[in-house]
């Protein structure tokens, strides 16, 4: 089976088989009402992106996002952590040390 080429410039278009053969590789599966709207969809991105292509950079910097960010986190130290009557002291409800929660899950299958 041949690979259906991809349009070079804005002036060629996908077509069905062309959208087809995208579907296919993404696990897609389109209904044959679909596949002329996506063929026109599909030719238009490409034509951004080939519009895109001819826009010169020389110069310009690599970046991951346009504003100036820096990390403003804490440095990673150790503290002491709660004790845990104080973590536990808002608890609407609690079993000794520990949380006690409503049951969410119930497999059916006995302890859980």
């Amino acid at each position: 089976m041949s690979t259906p080429t991809v349009p070079a410039d804005q002036g060629d278009r996908l077509d069905e088989a062309q959208v087809r053969h995208v579907a296919r590789l993404g696990r897609l599966k389109l209904a044959d009402a679909d596949v002329a709207r996506y063929s026109t969809q599909l030719t238009a991105i490409l034509g951004y992106v080939a519009q895109l292509k001819s826009v010169d950079v020389t110069g310009v910097e690599p970046m991951a996002h346009p504003l100036p960010l820096k990390n403003v986190l804490r440095e990673d130290v150790a503290r002491e952590g709660l004790s845990t009557e104080a973590v536990l002291a808002n608890a609407p409800a609690k079993e000794g040390p520990f949380f006690l929660v409503p049951k969410v899950l119930d497999t059916g299958m006995g302890g859980g």
